[in-house]
C-alpha cells in the first residue's frame, strides 16, 4: 500500500500538472470504482478505526492545518474575497476540533450498510425485505469551506462509498492538508487511500469531466453558489443531488413570547453570516411588530446588521433602507437582513412558499395549532418551531456531519447523513419455492 502524500507534495503536484485532463480524470474515476468495491466490503470495525485514525491525524496536524489554511486566507484577502467567504474559508482551533469531533461522532453512529428492513412473508412462502447498500462512487464539488473535506470523506467512508472531492481553488492548501490526514488514517486502518481522492488540479475543466463520468461515478453532490449548482444540474450526465442556496425565514407570530422571539431572531441572523442556514428574511405579524421590532433593531444595530424593510417596517424603524422586490429573493451571506410586516400566519406562509429556496424556515409562537400549520404547510426541507434556523445542520441533527443539505425531493431532502448516502435493494429468502 503506497504511503499517503503530504500536503506539500500534493500541492506541488497540483501546481505542476501538465497532463491529458480527460485521461487523468478517467484514471481517478477508475481507481475510485475499484476502491468502492473494497470499502463496500469493509466491516464496521474497520471503517470506525479509519475514522478514529483520521480524527487523530487531524488533531495531531492542527498547527500544519492552520499554516496551510493561512496561505489560502492570505491569497483570498489579496484576491478580494469578502468577509463572509473568508469566514467560510478559515480554519481555527475550534473548527479543527469540530472536524475531528464530527468524525468521531460518525464512528459512533450505527452503520446503515447491510441492515435489512420490511421483511415479510408472501403467500408463496418467500420472505421479501430491503437491504441498505452504498451508492458506490460519490463526486462532491464544493467551494470555500475546507471542513467539508473531512465531513464528506467521513460520511462517505462510514456509508461504504468511495468519494472524489473537488474543492474550490481558494481552499487548495487547506484541502490538501486535510486529505493528507485522511490518507494517513485510511492507511492506518488497512484501507486503500483511493477511497478518498482529491482532484489535484485547479483547472475548472476537471468539473466538466467529473460530471460526465457516468461509467465511474454514481452520484454528484454539488455544494456552492447558485451558479455552480445550476451549471452542474444542466450539464451533468451523472444523477445530481442539489444543495441549493438558503433563503431562510423566521416568522414571529402575534402570539409569540417576545423575549423568546428576539433571542431566536437575533441568533438566526448574527450567529454566523456566511452559512446557508442563516436567516435572510424576517417576517413579523402586524399585531406584534410595534413591540418586537424596536428591540430587534437595537440588537441588530449593535451587531452591525444592515436592515432593509417594507413600508410598514419603515414606519416603525424610520432610519432603515427600503426593501426592494429583489431583497425577498436574495441570499445575502452577509450582515444584511430584509424585514417584512405581514398580516397573519396565512400571509407569512404564502410569502415563504413564494420566496424561499425550500431550505429552512422557522416560526416563533406559543400557539401550538399555528405551529402545526406552519410545519405542515411550509414546503421546505427543514421547518422549525421556536428555534433558530442555524440548527439546520447535520451535526446538530445528530448525523455526525453532513454531505450537504438537499433542497430537492428525490432522493434525499434536508441534511444528508449516512442513511441518505445509501440506497436499497430487495433481498429474498426462499426454501425451494417456484412460481406457478
Amino acid at each position: 500500500m503506497r504511503e499517503a502524500p503530504g500536503a506539500e507534495q500534493m500541492s506541488a503536484k497540483a501546481e505542476s500538472m501538465n497532463v491529458d485532463l480527460p485521461a487523468y480524470m478517467q484514471d481517478v474515476g477508475q481507481r475510485a470504482r475499484a476502491a468502492a468495491r473494497s470499502i463496500s466490503r469493509a466491516d464496521t470495525g474497520m471503517k470506525n478505526a479509519a475514522l478514529d485514525a483520521i480524527a487523530d491525524a487531524i488533531m495531531q496536524s492542527a498547527e500544519q492545518l492552520k499554516t496551510e489554511n493561512e496561505k489560502d486566507l492570505a491569497a483570498g484577502r489579496q484576491g478580494g474575497l469578502d468577509d463572509a467567504l473568508l469566514d467560510r474559508l478559515e480554519l481555527n482551533d475550534e473548527r479543527i476540533a469540530g472536524m475531528a469531533e464530527g468524525l468521531r461522532q460518525i464512528a459512533a453512529l450505527p452503520d446503515p450498510v447491510g441492515s435489512v428492513s420490511d421483511m415479510n412473508y408472501r403467500p408463496s412462502g418467500i420472505q421479501v425485505g430491503r437491504m441498505r447498500v452504498p451508492l458506490g462512487v460519490i463526486g462532491i464539488i464544493y467551494e470555500s469551506r475546507p471542513n467539508v473535506t473531512a465531513d464528506a470523506a467521513g460520511l462517505c467512508l462510514k456509508s461504504g462509498n468511495a468519494t472524489i472531492l473537488r474543492g474550490g481553488s481558494e481552499a487548495l492548501h487547506s484541502n490538501q492538508a486535510i486529505v493528507a490526514c485522511i490518507h494517513t488514517g485510511l492507511s492506518a486502518a488497512g484501507l486503500p487511500p483511493d477511497v478518498v481522492q482529491v482532484i489535484e488540479t485547479t483547472d475548472r475543466a476537471a468539473v466538466g469531466e467529473l460530471i460526465r463520468m457516468e461509467d465511474c461515478v454514481d452520484v454528484i453532490v454539488p455544494r456552492g453558489g447558485k451558479g455552480l449548482i445550476e451549471r452542474i444540474s444542466k450539464e451533468s450526465r451523472v444523477p445530481v443531488i442539489k444543495h441549493l442556496h438558503g433563503i431562510c425565514h423566521t416568522y414571529i407570530d402575534d402570539l409569540a413570547d417576545i423575549d423568546k422571539a428576539v433571542r431566536v431572531a437575533v441568533n438566526a441572523k448574527t450567529q454566523r453570516y456566511g452559512t446557508c442556514n442563516t436567516m435572510e428574511t424576517l417576517l413579523v405579524a402586524q399585531d406584534i411588530a410595534g413591540r418586537v421590532l424596536p428591540e430587534l433593531a437595537r440588537q441588530y444595530a449593535d451587531a452591525g446588521v444592515e436592515l432593509r424593510g417594507c413600508e410598514a417596517t419603515r414606519r416603525l424603524l424610520s432610519d432603515i433602507t427600503a426593501a426592494t422586490g429583489a431583497d425577498w429573493d436574495t441570499e445575502y451571506l452577509a450582515p444584511i437582513l430584509s424585514i417584512k410586516v405581514v398580516k397573519d400566519l396565512d400571509e407569512a406562509i404564502d410569502h415563504i412558499n413564494t420566496n424561499s429556496s425550500q431550505h429552512t424556515d422557522s416560526i416563533v409562537t406559543e400557539n401550538f395549532s399555528r405551529a402545526r400549520r406552519f410545519l405542515a404547510e411550509v414546503d421546505s426541507s427543514s421547518v422549525m418551531h421556536n428555534a433558530s434556523t442555524r440548527f439546520a445542520d447535520g451535526f446538530e441533527y445528530g448525523l455526525g456531519a453532513e454531505i450537504g443539505i438537499s433542497t430537492q425531493k428525490l432522493h434525499a431532502r434536508g441534511p444528508m447523513g449516512l442513511k441518505e448516502l445509501t440506497t436499497t435493494k430487495y433481498v429474498i429468502y426462499g426454501n425451494g419455492q417456484i412460481r406457478k
